[in-house]
């Protein structure tokens, strides 16, 4: 069955976070959100998740991919389960399974305990085994009704952003020295791939932010900067996955991953059941202009732009996945794709989704779903409140949802596309 979805992270949408024994994760404390935005309330998902599960039913979907928040299932990010926090997805998934929908949960979306954080975070080797630890107690309550598990959510756009330049949570700004994060993360999820196994997970994936790289010219300085970027942001998150080995660090003056101990591509080589693809745009790459990367973002130029400013290329989403099933040779599903418009009248959106789907559909690769990113208007991390992705516009005075034109149009699109 193709899986035709929408999808939310519990951070961006729940609000509550400090009802029903939840803890603080690094994103309650990272201060330089934009005009200062909180997500104390956001969506107000954790009180009207049935006018979530209302909406979905609505628009025709059989999937919602949503992220469980670690900090209400172990608040202090270790020992025993908040029964009250299992309680509250429990209650998301069976209303799900009850309108036809399968529930794709998402264990890690960037929101770590706080508590962890406090111990070193992702550059702290036992945080992987932590990580571990949680997948069990999720999937030891709900392993028999979620039909898809996604271990971690894009660990290159939390390791570069989070801990090598700092714009998002937990803030540090440690350049190629946040490359530890990165190992630790792939090792968590090779540890929860296992506890998801024993609790008798079926369909595991891992999330990925990917960009089909295209050099600036056809120089070979500028090829070889290409090259070395894409080992940064596919490669390095992939090929220990499915092929269990790094990618060449050498352009980065590394001989090995930070971090890499014997065992550790084992485990996270741990076989899975597909890819989960989140694609926004293509990287634009010259040779490096500076000492301390080999590599220069020159910019894509030449397309339209979304109102977050990222260019709107649908033919790279058909790139990407020919290229991932060439490499990879595995199932692929797109488990974010999206863009930021204002409005209910958003055409603009409609134009985007409709370009994008037809190049998912028309890629040489084995195609298993599709997830709009995003069913509602949300708290867009370091831009708070000022981007919209959503098929559903959110007043976030009154909380009221008000589905948009593609809202509409989603729905009409997955009852006439044959898969």
């Amino acid at each position: 069955m193709f899986l035709w979805g929408a999808a939310t992270a519990a951070f961006q949408i729940e609000g509550a976070l400090s009802e029903d024994g939840r803890g603080p994760s690094i994103w309650d404390s990272f201060g330089p959100v934009r005009d200062g935005h909180t997500a104390e309330v956001a969506c107000d998902s954790y009180h009207r998740w049935a006018d979530d599960v209302a909406l979905l039913a609505g628009l025709g979907v059989n999937a919602y991919r949503f992220s469980v928040a670690w900090t209400r299932i172990q608040p202090e990010g270790a020992g025993p389960a908040n029964a009250k926090g299992l309680d509250h997805y429990e209650l998301l998934v069976d209303a799900l399974l009850a309108a036809g929908i399968t529930p794709a949960l998402t264990l890690f979306h960037w929101d770590l305990p706080q508590a962890l954080q406090d111990r070193g975070g992702w550059l702290d080797r036992e945080t992987a085994h932590r990580f571990a630890d949680y997948a069990s107690l999720v999937a030891g309550r709900l392993a028999d009704r979620v039909g898809l598990w996604i271990t971690l959510n894009e660990p290159f756009v939390h390791t570069v952003f989070g801990h090598g330049l700092g714009v998002h949570a937990p803030g540090q700004a440690l350049f190629l020295d946040a490359l530890p994060a990165a190992h630790h993360q792939l090792l968590g999820h090779g540890l929860a791939v296992g506890a998801l196994r024993a609790a008798g997970a079926e369909t595991v994936l891992i999330t990925n932010n990917l960009s089909p790289v295209w050099p600036a010219s056809p120089s070979a300085e500028d090829r070889a900067a290409a090259d070395a970027y894409d080992a940064l942001h596919n490669r390095m998150f992939n090929d220990p996955v499915f092929l269990g080995t790094y990618p060449d660090l050498t352009a980065f003056g590394l001989d090995a991953m930070p971090g890499l101990r014997d065992g550790d591509l084992a485990v996270i080589g741990a076989p899975i059941d597909g890819l989960g693809v989140n694609y926004y745009n293509p990287t634009r790459i010259s040779a490096p202009e500076s000492p301390e990367l080999p590599f220069t973002d020159a910019g894509v130029e030449g397309y339209p732009l979304t109102a977050f400013g990222w260019p709107v290329v649908p033919d790279g989403l058909r790139e990407l996945l020919t290229g991932l099933h060439e490499r990879y040779g595995v199932p692929l599903y797109v488990t974010e794709n999206g863009c930021s418009y204002e409005g209910l009248d958003d055409h603009d959106r409609i134009a985007y989704l409709d370009g994008h789907i037809t190049a998912a559909l028309e890629a040489r690769a084995d195609v298993r779903g599709y997830f709009v990113w995003s069913l509602l208007d949300n708290f867009e991390w370091a831009e708070g409140y000022h981007q919209r992705f959503g098929l559903v516009h959110v007043d976030f005075e009154t909380g009221a949802r008000t589905p948009k034109a593609s809202y509409r149009w989603f729905r009409e699109r997955i009852q006439s596309t044959d898969t």
